[in-house]
């Protein structure tokens, strides 16, 4: 029998990410032993500018290009992603034939000297994200933001070098890589709403290879797709780039989606906010409807790129 061949990052958390994808397969499909199934590490443009802003290397899909295009080539039948990398914009031929059960959305301070970000006062804090800068400074405005880059265990250890006073990182990865020891403050999503699809892993592949898809289906969650499928509309709606503040976040409770969602202006200086619910089927939707709600909200505050 052929090899199945999984591509991800070669992070401590991708291969963790790839590392689950795998067993889930094996435990659903009695007929594969583990020795057919690979997992084969690819360097991305994210990993490999690691120094620099993404916004200064291009933006989107920084985490997942190099990744498609192996799958496109046929070099690898499986793509791993963390669902938050992930561009809106979907390739034809490609499809996320699997969403993961959803692990814990929301972001977590870290720090060795302050046990919440209102104690920091006008110390430094590390993010990698425009959102979370922004967010922050609603928490606290005398926080200086600083940018960091580089894996989990990369910035903890930055943090421990005295570099910064305190870090946010997304709470899924941490606990992901049992590091839970570092989580000094969980932060709730009416404190700072987490990037769309943060905690959801992506699985991928390509439309045409029926046995890959057949096998996706079989460990696909249902209620995390729909969740997805909301903030993944929302996205593509707004629009924008790797700098737009944005927050997103579905839940299902009682049978009905709510999706709250978050956009700041381009100068950062205002923020939207807008929440909604409805039928848990009807998720793109309902992304699309808030979406052009925030972008109604903002008006000439935010302008949306293509």
């Amino acid at each position: 029998m052929k090899k199945i061949i999984i591509g991800a990052r070669g992070s401590k958390l991708s291969l963790a990410y790839a590392a689950k994808v795998k067993k889930l397969i094996l435990v659903n499909d009695p007929n594969l032993s583990s020795d057919l199934i690979e997992i084969q590490t690819i360097k991305t443009s994210g990993d490999i500018y690691y120094d620099k802003k993404l916004s200064e290397i291009g933006g989107k899909n920084l985490f997942c290009k190099e990744i498609e295009e192996s799958l496109l080539k046929k070099d690898i039948d499986i793509a791993v992603h963390s669902l938050k990398d992930m561009a809106s914009e979907e390739i034809e031929s490609l499809n996320i034939g699997a969403y993961i059960e959803r692990n814990d959305p929301r972001d977590v301070f870290v720090s060795l000297k302050f046990k919440n970000i209102n104690e920091l006062k006008s110390g430094v804090l590390g993010s990698s994200s425009r959102r979370r800068d922004l967010q922050l400074k609603k928490i606290n405005k005398d926080i200086k933001v600083k940018n960091i880059r580089g894996n989990i265990d990369t910035r903890i250890q930055k943090l421990k070098d005295g570099l910064y006073d305190g870090i946010v990182l997304a709470l899924a990865g941490v606990k992901t890589l049992e590091l839970d020891e570092y989580s000094t403050q969980i932060l709730s999503k009416d404190e700072m709403l987490p990037a769309v699809g943060q905690g959801i892993i992506a699985v991928q592949c390509r439309k045409e290879d029926s046995h890959i898809n057949n096998l996706l289906k079989r460990i696909d969650h249902k209620i995390t797709r729909q969740c997805a499928m909301a903030e993944r509309s929302l996205l593509k709606t707004i629009g924008g780039d790797c700098d737009t503040a944005v927050g997103g976040l579905a839940t299902i409770e009682n049978n009905e989606l709510i999706l709250s969602a978050q956009l700041f202006s381009d100068d950062g200086k205002k923020s939207f906010t807008y929440n909604i619910k409805g039928n848990k089927d009807d998720g793109k939707s309902i992304g699309k409807l808030i979406g052009d709600k925030l972008l109604a909200l903002a008006g000439n505050n935010f302008k949306k790129t293509k």
